[in-house]
């Protein structure tokens, strides 16, 4: 757990503890701050959180779901991420699939391509790999380039004029977005082949913004609300982007 991140989270649960004239509390800010980023850093069940820090399990719940939500909001808008992409070559996006705890009836929620439950959340890195921005979750079933149009990204990266490079199931983006050749391997031209090979490099760089997200087991399955699952992955983000500048 990185000790940069266990101080921003500290300090902006006191300047929202001074904000609203919180009254004394069971745990200090830095002792709030803890349980939060070991549920999200480790997936920590609230029961195993409120026996370590020997406090109720509701209120564990109530000040994790306080320290979720303040870095949550400070998260980068994508027209934020456009800004901080432009300074750079290119970017790369792709998507990835956040496991969710549902039952096979909850169909918008089952993809065919994992054949499992999860939600959907689109990643921009930039050239070297690491994460620039992650989008609000939507349900497993929606395929990446139709998400991409929904968020708006492909829009917003042609407006700013940012070469993005993207895999085969974002076919048909258009615009900034150059995407491989599609088609039987030995039906493609010597160099089409060589061009799918040297993107295939390049797009490799995306896995390690990828694994930046599921470092934090919390997102390796989820077990909250879908529509609250939005909230930790923005959490997330703010938590690693200030912990690397």
């Amino acid at each position: 757990m990185s000790s940069r991140s266990l101080r921003f989270l500290t300090a902006r649960l006191r300047e929202h503890r001074c904000r609203i004239g919180s009254r004394r509390r069971r745990l200090s800010a830095g002792r709030q701050a803890l349980p939060a980023l070991a549920h999200l850093r480790n997936g920590a069940a609230y029961a195993q959180l409120a026996a370590g820090f020997r406090i109720g399990t509701s209120t564990v719940y109530r000040y994790i779901r306080e320290a979720v939500d303040l870095p949550a909001t400070l998260a980068p808008t994508l027209a934020e991420a456009v800004r901080a992409a432009s300074r750079k070559a290119f970017v790369l996006l792709d998507e990835t699939l956040l496991p969710i705890d549902r039952i096979a009836a909850d169909r918008p929620f089952c993809p065919g391509k994992h054949k499992k439950h999860g939600m959907n959340v689109q990643v921009i890195a930039d050239p070297f790999g690491r994460l620039l921005w992650a989008s609000p979750a939507l349900p497993g079933a929606v395929h990446g380039i139709r998400a991409a149009r929904e968020h708006r990204i492909i829009h917003a990266l042609e407006q700013a004029g940012i070469d993005c490079w993207a895999d085969k199931g974002y076919q048909g983006a258009c615009g900034t977005v150059r995407v491989p050749y599609r088609g039987r391997w030995e039906a493609l031209s010597a160099g089409q082949q060589t061009l799918n090979r040297s993107q295939a490099k390049i797009r490799g760089l995306v896995e390690q913004a990828m694994a930046t997200l599921k470092a934090w087991r919390l997102l390796r399955k989820l077990r909250c609300l879908t529509t609250r699952i939005t909230t930790p992955v923005q959490a997330i983000l703010t938590l690693r982007l200030n912990a690397s500048s």
